[in-house]
């Protein structure tokens, strides 16, 4: 199982995001200039702020060169992962519905919190039960989700602690196919005991158990 981590001006999180990958498999970054996608097996879009969030977040980096390779890669049934600046940047190239908004109180907000699974049928969740809580941190500050339809969703935010007013508390969708999926907490940061959850670890995982199928 090979991850792809791609990586654009401002991303701050491909280095945590790599890491978590190379726990189930092999990784290696993604440069965002170049659309060869050398025959990665996932995509993992990681977070940050992608051309410093200039104009809109993810709005600039959805016109990369990678971006085309990453269209057709998910077009083509590729599991591609979308984490915080990362699910942002899926919503702006048309990958995922909806968009994200800026929290309420428009403040930059990180916690631990707790996020329950609702759908366990896509590339990301296949190692996860339905109903099960992940306890995963969020660091954004432009989180609040919103879809004029109603999307796949696969995570929620648990226990009301939702923390930036997304709509029915969504924390995370998928495309129709499930091979896209994107969210707002951060699983590569709950991937060792030591930072107190492992909880994130299934996400990647679960890519693993798809790469097996």
């Amino acid at each position: 199982m090979r991850f792809g981590v791609v990586r654009f001006p401002g991303s701050c999180d491909e280095a945590d995001a790599l890491a978590a990958c190379r726990r189930v498999g092999e990784a290696e970054i993604l440069w965002h200039g170049d659309r060869d996608l050398r025959g990665v097996d996932a995509v993992v879009i990681p977070g940050g702020f992608s051309y410093g969030d200039y104009l809109r977040v993810g709005a600039i980096a959805r016109f990369s060169p990678v971006m085309e390779s990453v269209t057709a890669f998910a077009g083509d049934g590729g599991p591609v992962l979308g984490i915080c600046n990362g699910f942002q940047v899926l919503c702006e190239a048309g990958l995922l519905p909806g968009a994200l908004l800026p929290n309420v109180g428009l403040r930059f907000l990180c916690r631990q919190l707790d996020v329950e699974v609702l759908d366990a049928g896509t590339a990301f969740t296949r190692a996860c039960p339905p109903g099960d809580v992940l306890s995963i941190p969020a660091k954004h500050q432009a989180g609040r989700y919103h879809a004029p339809d109603e999307p796949r969703v696969v995570f929620r935010y648990a226990h009301d602690g939702n923390p930036n007013g997304s709509s029915n508390d969504i924390a995370g969708v998928a495309n129709e196919a499930g091979n896209v999926v994107g969210l707002m907490p951060h699983p590569e940061h709950a991937v060792d005991a030591l930072t107190g959850s492992t909880d994130g670890l299934k996400l990647f995982e679960s890519a693993l158990a798809l790469a097996r199928t």
